[in-house]
């Protein structure tokens, strides 16, 4: 048993000295079918890096010629699958543009923008590239709306949006905890000009009670009474919406009665 797996080992070690030799040949090589038959090789055997790297090689010896439209196309799919995907989207836009009329144009125009998609972080971060994957897909859309992948196209932006959604609320969220009270009450403000589909709404008027009711709190005697009035105003929002709301009776007695009790001193 153990000689058998000595001697397995030894073929292996050999075939890939011998692999590595090989490939280092064909890259020195000045044989460019060569390289480019064996750049396509390598990817469909799903070995990336290697073919990539003969792309590279090549695509100045292929410009403008029916190879070069392929290796541009490998090229970002190359990027795609080493998960690079913020260069893969620059190839499969460039190739789009350069080929509009290629029947691999519609693919490498959503491919580009599902880059982007795949590119975008996690609520806590910066939002950048969220938002371009939106715009890429808008576009997307836009140059091909007979396209199968709309409803795809359709489901991502939800998707993002509601990304952007949540990093709004918990901006919002965060300020509320801060105290800053007038800042959560115009983010929430805005979430809802925003998103006025969210499904935090509920949540989001429930904040605004309290926080208009605290920003009152806190506020000089001549600006009192508005920020009361809206907090009353904002409770009765939800009560108006959400009239099972959980929220409603926590805040009837410390939003509802309090505000209406200093409306009347």
């Amino acid at each position: 048993m153990i000689r058998k797996l000595c001697l397995y080992l030894s073929i292996v070690s050999i075939l890939s000295v011998w692999s590595c030799s090989s490939y280092s040949k064909l890259v020195k090589s000045t044989d460019n079918d060569a390289k480019y038959e064996a750049a396509i090789d390598y990817f469909e055997k799903k070995d990336y890096n290697r073919s990539l790297e003969l792309f590279d090689l090549l695509q100045s010896a292929y410009r403008g010629t029916t190879k070069g439209e392929d290796i541009s196309f490998y090229s970002a799919y190359c990027y795609y699958h080493i998960g690079d995907y913020t260069v893969a989207s620059f190839y499969f836009k460039r190739y789009a543009e350069t080929f509009p009329t290629s029947p691999r144009a519609e693919e490498c125009l959503y491919m580009n923008a599902y880059c982007y998609y795949l590119d975008s972080p996690k609520p806590s971060l910066d939002q950048a590239n969220t938002t371009l994957a939106m715009t890429e897909l808008q576009l997307f859309m836009d140059t091909y709306p007979k396209s199968e992948r709309i409803p795809e196209c359709n489901k991502l932006i939800d998707e993002l949006r509601k990304k952007l959604e949540l990093k709004s609320f918990n901006i919002a969220v965060m300020y509320y905890r801060m105290e800053d009270f007038m800042a959560s009450i115009t983010s929430f403000e805005i979430l809802l000009k925003k998103f006025p589909d969210t499904d935090r709404r509920e949540e989001v008027l429930m904040y605004m009670a309290k926080g208009y009711y605290e920003f009152a709190e806190q506020s000089i005697p001549s600006k009192q009474r508005e920020r009361y009035e809206k907090a009353i105003d904002s409770y009765n929002n939800l009560l108006y919406i959400y009239p099972d709301s959980e929220y409603l009776k926590s805040l009837e007695k410390t939003v509802n009665q309090k505000s209406r009790q200093k409306l009347v001193k």
